[in-house]
């Protein structure tokens, strides 16, 4: 099978949040990966693993948490979602994309297996349906990360945490980053709910990491690590940020952090963004539990990995002459962290603000948080069937007009390059309210900004975006 022909299969398969809630059509349980996982000789037992929820963060921290690792000499595995550019970003293995030719053999054996199983029927131990784009790309996760003699493997919950893909592994560290509302049609309208779901990957006799602050979040992880016999790390009780000055510019950002038993971290994060600090902390306690249950990690490697991690998308600045930033933020917890680093680092600039979004995000909530630091926005669409119109946007937004107005372009590189033609050299342009928009853009700005308008892709059926 070749490489385009995979992924073409993949784009094809059944879009989760593509339709209703509660739809007949709608899957949402662990039955298909289970049963794909028994077909393929179970690989999720094969690797001891870190396994990480949360509404905001989690995937900063897997990266983070996967850089560690392997400045200690471990080989790692790292599986996130969604991509930007490329969907083999997702699958990585000690640190680099899964290759075109590997990822096209990962899911020809996938597909072999699924076949058998519809064959032979869910009454017979088979599938009772085909699998999830979500559920495949985990399934081939797990068979690559087993397959490839690996010493360890990071896992990034798609969305939710009980009934995701990915909690049919039992990790050495289960993480929860910050808990906020997202996704609310899918995990609860309250964040007791939500956290609830998100606890979900809390297992019997684990070791956990918690990063949620807020009070009805740590209430409910509290309760299911007791019921569930573990260990329970709140960051904020078990480490303190000593010194984290501000920096003239959004660049690296230095933080000294002494645990519980006096150990002195002085870390570089080089992810902007104060909020990246946070989720420093929270990848190095992580690391020292594992420490603890015997992987050889030493302090020096948790300051290395955090220092020479890299994670794009997020608050990524990529131009100059305007400053040229594309960020990922979608939901109302990140649109409150993008305003504090706007205010931080970029105040007294004129600020364009390149924006489009999902549908189903709180776009109402996101807009007025962001839109009265502009001077000007340009409306656009990221190429994915559950964008929201940008026409539609206008009209929902025509109260928060900044002085220089709002523009619509549909395309988001016309758009993007509407606001370049327009600013000055001191300005800033800010691309930003999806993750898929800034994977449209990064790849844009990665070809060269010479590529053609680009055609809507198919959606990649995410929970993020």
């Amino acid at each position: 099978m070749r490489y385009d022909e995979a992924v073409r299969s993949l784009l094809t398969l059944g879009q989760e949040l593509a339709v209703p809630r509660h739809a007949r059509t709608q899957k949402f349980d662990l039955d298909n990966i289970r049963t794909l996982a028994a077909a393929m000789g179970h690989p999720e037992r094969r690797l001891p693993c870190v396994h990480i929820a949360g509404t905001n963060g989690k995937g900063s921290v897997a990266a983070m948490l996967d850089s560690i690792l392997r400045a200690a000499g471990l080989r790692t595995g790292l599986y996130t979602s969604p991509h930007l550019v490329r969907i083999n970003e997702r699958i990585r293995i000690e640190g680099r994309e899964l290759p075109d030719a590997e990822f096209a053999a990962a899911f020809a054996r996938l597909r072999a297996v699924i076949e058998a199983l519809l064959a032979r029927g869910a009454e017979a131990g088979g599938l009772r349906a085909h699998p999830t784009y979500f559920e495949c790309l985990t399934a081939m996760a797990l068979d690559c990360f087993a397959r490839t003699g690996l010493d360890f493997a990071v896992y990034e919950v798609g969305m939710g945490g009980r009934l995701d893909a990915t909690n049919i592994v039992t990790p050495e560290v289960a993480v929860l980053t910050q808990i906020d509302f997202d996704h609310e049609d899918y995990l609860g309208y309250t964040l007791s709910a939500i956290a609830a779901e998100k606890a979900g990957i809390i297992k019997p006799g684990a070791w956990v990491v918690s990063a949620a602050k807020r009070p009805e979040a740590r209430a409910v992880i509290s309760e299911r690590v007791a019921a569930m016999g573990g260990r329970l790390v709140e960051i904020d009780a078990a480490y303190r940020v000593e010194a984290a000055p501000a920096a003239a510019e959004p660049v690296a950002q230095h933080a000294v952090v002494r645990a519980a038993d006096g150990t002195r971290y002085e870390l570089t994060v080089p992810l902007p963004g104060q909020f990246q600090v946070r989720n420093a902390v929270t990848a190095l306690a992580a690391a020292r539990l594992l420490a603890e249950r015997g992987f050889l990690i030493p302090d020096d490697a948790i300051v290395r990995g955090i220092a020479t991690v890299h994670w794009p998308g997020r608050l990524q600045r990529v131009g100059t002459n305007p400053t040229v930033y594309i960020d990922g933020t979608h939901n109302p917890a990140g649109a409150q962290e993008l305003v504090a680093f706007c205010r931080q680092y970029l105040s007294g600039r004129r600020l364009w603000l390149v924006y489009g979004a999902m549908r189903d995000k709180a776009v109402e909530e996101i807009t007025g948080l962001i839109f009265p630091l502009a001077w000007r926005v340009v409306l656009t669409a990221p190429q994915q069937p559950r964008a929201i119109s940008p026409d539609v946007l206008a009209a929902m937004t025509r109260h928060l007009e900044p002085p220089g107005g709002i523009t619509v372009v549909a395309n988001p590189a016309d758009a993007l390059e509407q606001a370049l033609s327009e600013s000055a050299a001191a300005d800033v342009v800010l691309a930003t309210g999806s993750l898929y928009l800034a994977g449209d853009l990064l790849a844009y700005w990665q070809s060269g900004r010479e590529a053609p308008a680009m055609p809507a892709r198919l959606s990649r059926a995410d929970g993020c975006g």
